[in-house]
C-alpha cells in the first residue's frame, strides 16, 4: 500500500477509504459494491470492531466479495490510509465553511480519468458522524451528492457505489485525456503536502504572522487555497523552501 500503483486505469489507481465505521455489515456491503464496479483497494481506518474484516456479518454483506475483504487493509490513522496517494477526495452530506473545492462524483470521475497520475483515494465518514473538518481538511476536494435536499442521507454502501459507479463509467466512456501542455510536475503525495503545512506554520509563528495560541481559521484557509490546485511536489519544496528561508533570517537576527 506504500508505493504508488503503476496501473494507468482507474482500477488500478482507485482507493476507497473507510473512517471510524461503525457496523461490519457495512463493510462487507461497501466490498460488494465496489467489486459490482471492479474495485478492489479497501482500507479502513479505526473500525469499531478490530475483526471487522473477519465478523460475520461483514462476509454475509460481502454476497462473492469475499476476496475484497480479505485485501482490506486496517490502519490506525488517515495518514496511514493515504500513504502512497497523491489525492484524496472526502464525501460529505455538509458542506463545510473551510471545505476544499466541491465537485459532483461525476466532475471527480472525470477528472480522475483525465489524470493517469493520480493515485487517489476516496474517503468515507462514520455512520453516526461522517467526516471530521480535519480530515476534510486534509482532502483535495469534496465530494457532495446531489440528492433531495429535505433528505440528502444516504447509507455508507450506497455512496460508495454512487462513486465507483461514476469511476467505472468514466474509465469506459468515451472520454479523452486531457492533452498536456508545457511542463507537467509529479503531483505531491499527501504525506509531503502535511509535511509542507507543518513547516509553513512553523515560518508563520516564528515571524509572529500566527499566534499558536489563537491561531483563529489561518492555517484552514491556507489548506483551502492550496487545495485548489493540484500540488505538485517541486511546488511543495518551493513552499519549504521559503519556510527554511524565513526561519533560518528569524534565528539569525535573534542572536
Amino acid at each position: 500500500m506504500n508505493q504508488p500503483q503503476t496501473n494507468t486505469s482507474l482500477f488500478g489507481r482507485l482507493r476507497f477509504v473507510l473512517v471510524d465505521t461503525s457496523h461490519p455489515g457495512n463493510i462487507g456491503a461497501v466490498a460488494r459494491a465496489m467489486k459490482t464496479m471492479g474495485f478492489s483497494q479497501l482500507v479502513l481506518v479505526n473500525p469499531r470492531f478490530p475483526d471487522a474484516l473477519q465478523q460475520e456479518e461483514a462476509i454475509a454483506f460481502a454476497s462473492g466479495a469475499q476476496d475484497v475483504l480479505a485485501a482490506a487493509k486496517v490502519v490506525d490513522t488517515i495518514e496511514e490510509a493515504l500513504l502512497g496517494c497523491n489525492f484524496a477526495a472526502a464525501l460529505s452530506a455538509r458542506l463545510r465553511e473551510y471545505s476544499p473545492p466541491v465537485m459532483t462524483p461525476r466532475t471527480l470521475a472525470s477528472a480522475l480519468y483525465g489524470d493517469v497520475t493520480l493515485n487517489a483515494a476516496l474517503v468515507f465518514g462514520s455512520e453516526r458522524y461522517g467526516l471530521p473538518n480535519q480530515i476534510i481538511e486534509k482532502c483535495n476536494v469534496l465530494i457532495n451528492i446531489p440528492a433531495n435536499p429535505d433528505y440528502s442521507s444516504l447509507n455508507l454502501a450506497q455512496a460508495v457505489q454512487i462513486l465507483a459507479y461514476e469511476a467505472r463509467q468514466a474509465q469506459g466512456g468515451d472520454n479523452v485525456a486531457q492533452s498536456v501542455i508545457g511542463f507537467q510536475g509529479d503531483p505531491a503525495s499527501m504525506a509531503q503536502i502535511d509535511g509542507m503545512y507543518a513547516h509553513l506554520e512553523e515560518a508563520l509563528v516564528a515571524v509572529e504572522f500566527l499566534d499558536p495560541t489563537n491561531p483563529k481559521k489561518l492555517m484552514s484557509r491556507l489548506r483551502r487555497l492550496f487545495s485548489r490546485t493540484q500540488l505538485e511536489t517541486e511546488e511543495v519544496n518551493i513552499v519549504r523552501g521559503i519556510a527554511r528561508h524565513v526561519l533560518a533570517k528569524v534565528t539569525k537576527l535573534s542572536k
